[in-house]
């Protein structure tokens, strides 16, 4: 807002406060003046304490006016960070503004002085719009002089807070439980079911205490057997109904939101397989695992317990209100005044709480992780004995958690303290005055046990239980319990709601593939290592029927020239053809059906055998499963287990050797016939006899077949029709073994040290031990 404008609506109304307040202050006392007043003030008939409260909020406020317009840089950031002060000072005021009128009643009827009706109306009034004038004058901009260089640094560093607290892009809370809710759409019967039995339960149990009432005054006032009697099977009725009710509620709103959090873990889990590679490069696989499970449980769990809880409670306390008013309004307005202090001190417990909450999700996390990762290779782990180094890594994180527990369990206390002794001094407050109104005949004592019970009623829906052993059950515990689901929530839809960067929206399909590859001036940088070129202008050509072979050092480039090859990642420059069509044009399942990958450390999933080769295709013959076996070779070890072909692998294939998982892997990418077959370090954990085959099947049956082979090994590239030679992203040499041997250069240097390193491995295993500078062990 404008600096000008907002001081001018300020003075303004500053003007009008103080005149029209001063107005009815002297029209309600005609027959006295104001020094008069003030020598005989008496708080139960004058009027002058909410004048002088006028006075104190209009120096409130023109004294923030005055610092804005002074400072407009700094004053808007210290209005800022009073708000909640000045919020408190509004309420305090509202609530002697209740006080005054329960003393104005003791000597008069408010509704005979239409003067005192007035100014407690405009004093509600004025203490909204000063509040809101506050809020307005905090939202100044700095002027162009408080930014000019000689404004000073306090100036400056005001205007850098100023744009520090900029809008957030944050998602609104109440955005996120209302996209949240969308998904109980389906769910719509079931939600009108539990809601007419919530209403019942609620009303059943609001009726409870205004019967307790009158069984009491037949015991006490009418002494009557007939009218205690009836109170009493009146009060049976509506607890047993009410308890009925109340349990098919909560069994109703139990299968809604359990359908809530199946809903949810799929959307989540579907958003999370169409991301693009560079995703899963950049968040770690434990963080995805924890907001598919604990996020999307602590969301569904306690959006369905506080959700309710709230239906419950909205209409409790709708009819616990009403009984209250109907009862004593003077006791109602003492219960109340307290209520708006526990609402915002729940308002800022609420807000700190969903940060925290928050970070402890984050946190958890990040330990969940490092378990992840040190379970799933405890091998290694064990191979280095570092058990206990890896054990006191997890517990650093686990520390790091249970030092946010900490700040939350202090302001859960913080927060207690506040609220709970506001309603002890509503509580006594309420007995005090109305053990005066029994003995002032203004009402009966049944009316205010019914009146106290209904206030306990209240106080429970409002106190907070969210931390203790039993179900929360006030609106307390759901506000703070919605914002822990939100919180979780809000990193669960930021996965949901993430569009991929890389679109798999090619849509060719041909019936005939040829499987001819040109990479044209290929020029590509991983998202996570964005100063790095991994690809510098690469350009090669795969023809069918032959076999093209990627040698190099490593990190030259050669798996990410698989990588762009099976379109996992956006190039940065150049194509990527596929019988002359760009990779990215053809339907995304078309396209890795006829390119088939094994890698040199191939994943097979927790399943049979037979799906491991099948993974993928819809419906596959087993004969067709037993044919691409025997070409990886792997038929006969297969028939050699227990159960077959319908062996489980186990998690990751921990049930097989590394040569057997190649070889199954090799089966599952023959049993698809691709045009296209690239084989990354395919034979490296094979034996010479397993390798010898495999390479027999790719220079024999699969000649019909574009292949593509990167490996170290001399026996597996020499028989190649075109070697690539890649080195630091780009390529150096092309052509056959003997040309490339010819040509001299880097395939001649990495052919010489391997053959030189066979020599050596083979003298020394005959025993010719040189001395360990040539390479051999000592003796």
């Amino acid at each position: 807002m404008q600096l000008w404008k907002a001081v001018a609506a300020a003075l303004a109304f500053v003007s009008v406060d103080v005149g029209l307040t001063t107005a009815i202050y002297v029209l309600s006392r005609p027959d006295r003046s104001l020094l008069e007043d003030l020598r005989h003030f008496n708080i139960f008939d004058s009027v002058l304490d909410l004048w002088a409260a006028c006075l104190y909020r209009s120096c409130l406020l023109l004294g923030a006016t005055m610092g804005v317009a002074k400072n407009s840089a700094l004053g808007p950031r210290r209005l800022r960070a009073s708000r909640t002060a000045i919020a408190l000072v509004c309420l305090s005021a509202g609530i002697y503004a209740v006080v005054k009128l329960l003393l104005f009643s003791e000597v008069r009827k408010p509704v005979r002085d239409p003067w005192f009706w007035a100014l407690f109306v405009w004093t509600y009034v004025s203490l909204a719009a000063a509040f809101l004038l506050w809020w307005l004058l905090s939202t100044v901009r700095p002027s162009a002089k408080a930014l000019e260089p000689g404004a000073g640094p306090e100036a400056e560093a005001g205007a850098e807070g100023f744009r520090a607290q900029g809008p957030r892009p944050e998602q609104a809370s109440g955005a996120t439980l209302q996209k949240l809710l969308s998904y109980t759409k389906p769910d719509v019967a079931f939600l009108l079911a539990a809601s007419f039995f919530l209403i019942v339960a609620a009303l059943g149990e609001t009726f409870l205490p205004y019967y307790t009432g009158r069984a009491i005054d037949g015991i006490v006032i009418q002494k009557s057997m007939e009218q205690f009697s009836t109170a009493v099977i009146v009060m049976c009725l509506l607890a047993i109904g009410s308890s009925f009710a109340a349990g098919i509620r909560g069994g109703i709103f139990t299968l809604i939101f359990a359908r809530l959090n199946i809903r949810l873990r799929n959307r989540l889990f579907r958003s999370l397989v169409s991301q693009e590679m560079s995703f899963f490069d950049e968040n770690r696989t434990g963080d995805l695992i924890s907001r598919l499970t604990s996020d999307t449980t602590m969301v569904s769990d306690l959006v369905s317990q506080n959700i309710n809880i709230f239906l419950r409670n909205t209409v409790k306390v709708t009819g616990v209100v009403v009984f209250m008013f109907s009862l004593s309004w003077q006791l109602s307005l003492v219960t109340f005044m307290g209520f708006p202090i526990i609402m915002m001190v729940s308002d800022i417990y609420g807000k700190y709480y969903k940060r925290l909450s928050k970070e402890v999700q984050n946190a958890l996390a990040r330990a969940s992780n490092t378990a992840e990762e040190t379970i799933s290779a405890l091998k290694t782990v064990r191979s280095f004995a570092n058990e206990e180094a890896e054990a006191e890594v997890y517990s650093r994180k686990l520390q790091q958690v249970y030092k946010l527990n900490r700040k939350e369990a202090a302001a859960y206390t913080y927060y207690v303290w506040g609220s709970g002794l506001t309603l002890l001094v509503v509580q006594v407050s309420i007995l005090y005055y109305g053990g005066h109104l029994v003995i002032s005949g203004q009402m009966t004592s049944g009316n205010l046990i019914s009146f106290i019970i209904y206030e306990f009623v209240l106080g429970d829906c409002m106190e907070d239980h969210s931390l203790r052993p039993l179900p929360p059950q006030s609106v307390g515990s759901v506000y703070s319990g919605l914002m822990q689901g939100v919180g979780a929530a809000e990193k669960v839809f930021e996965f949901i709601d993430r569009q991929p960067t890389m679109v798999h929206d090619g849509n060719l399909a041909p019936d005939h593939l040829e499987g001819r590859v040109d990479f044209e001036n290929v020029t590509f940088t991983y998202r996570t290592r964005p100063h790095t070129k991994v690809l510098q202008n690469v350009s090669f050509s795969l023809s069918p029927g032959k076999v093209t072979a990627l040698v190099g050092p490593s990190g030259s480039g050669k798996s990410s020239c698989v990588n762009v090859l099976e379109n996992f990642y956006p190039l940065d420059g150049g194509r990527v053809l596929l019988d002359g069509r760009p990779v990215g044009a053809y339907d995304h399942k078309f396209l890795h059906r006829v390119i088939s990958l094994v890698s040199q450390e191939p994943v097979l999933f927790a399943r049979s055998i037979t799906d491991n080769i099948s993974y993928g295709l819809p419906a596959v013959p087993f004969e067709m499963v037993v044919e691409a076996a025997q070409k990886a070779n792997a038929h006969g070890f297969i028939m050699e287990l227990q159960d077959g072909y319908n062996t489980e692998t186990g998690e990751k294939g921990a049930q097989l050797s590394g040569g057997q998982k190649q070889r199954v892997a090799m089966a599952r990418a023959l049993v698809r016939n691709p045009p296209v077959l690239i084989l990354d370090e395919a034979t490296s954990a094979l034996d010479a006899e397993s390798e010898y085959l495999i390479q027999q099947a790719v220079h024999g049956n699969l000649q019909k077949h574009t292949v593509l082979i990167i490996a170290h090994r001399l026996s597996t590239v020499e028989r190649a029709h075109l070697i690539v030679v890649l080195d630091s992203g780009r390529v150096v040499q092309q052509g056959t073994h003997q040309q490339l041997l010819a040509q001299g250069g880097l395939y001649a240097r990495l052919v010489q040290r391997q053959m030189l390193g066979l020599e050596r491995a083979a003298d020394c295993t005959a025993g010719h031990h040189e001395p360990p500078a040539n390479g051999c062990p000592k003796a």
